[in-house]
């Protein structure tokens, strides 16, 4: 067991590590950790990530309610584009590998899935012209890949939705504003690069 701790330290490292098992949090709570964390390396681009959920052998039936709902919600984010592929990496771990940012704006939208939380300041026009102008050259190249000629008229509605779907990333404790730019910056780029 060491080893394996081990070569899952070096290979993933804390940063694209998240432990529920440790805190032992509700289902509720480690669901919502879990998304939140997931989201928020997702804009960092962080690629593979590791997702410990015990195996729950002191749970009641052996079964970890922990361990089942987030299984539960890897196939919802997977859905939502958060998610592109999760491998169960050891019984009380998964290997999630996230999806490209452009993927949150691809997924469909299922009616029994909440939609994204609505635009948080409502007016585009709190943010900074330099966080606007990314927001603005983002929806640009979103509209360019689905091959819309007549960009401005939808420009507003599609940095509103690139907006709302980042926004859901951003963590508690960063400053937001520079957080967006940079999280706009590496979505820009995979466009440009792609």
């Amino acid at each position: 067991m060491g080893v394996a701790r081990a070569f899952d330290e070096l290979y993933f490292g804390r940063e694209r590590t998240l432990n529920l098992r440790a805190s032992l949090p509700t289902p509720e709570d480690a669901v919502a950790r879990a998304e939140a964390w997931l989201r928020e390396r997702q804009a960092a681009m962080a690629g593979e990530v590791l997702l410990i959920t015990g195996r729950g052998r002191s749970s009641e039936g052996g079964v970890s309610p922990v361990r089942e709902a987030v299984v539960k919600r890897l196939a919802s984010l997977r859905r939502r584009g958060v998610v592109a592929r999760v491998q169960e990496h050891t019984p009380g771990s998964f290997a999630v590998t996230l999806a490209p940012m452009t993927a949150l704006w691809d997924a469909p939208r299922r009616k029994k899935e909440p939609p994204p939380p609505p635009p948080d300041p409502p007016s585009l026009a709190a943010l900074t012209p330099d966080t606007r102008a990314l927001l603005r050259r983002l929806a640009a190249c979103s509209l360019d890949t689905l091959g819309v000629r007549d960009t401005e008229r939808y420009l507003e509605s599609e940095m509103l939705r690139q907006f709302a779907a980042l926004a859901a990333a951003i963590p508690r404790d960063a400053s937001r504003e520079a957080w967006l730019r940079d999280a706009l910056r590496r979505a820009i780029a995979e466009y440009e690069d792609g």
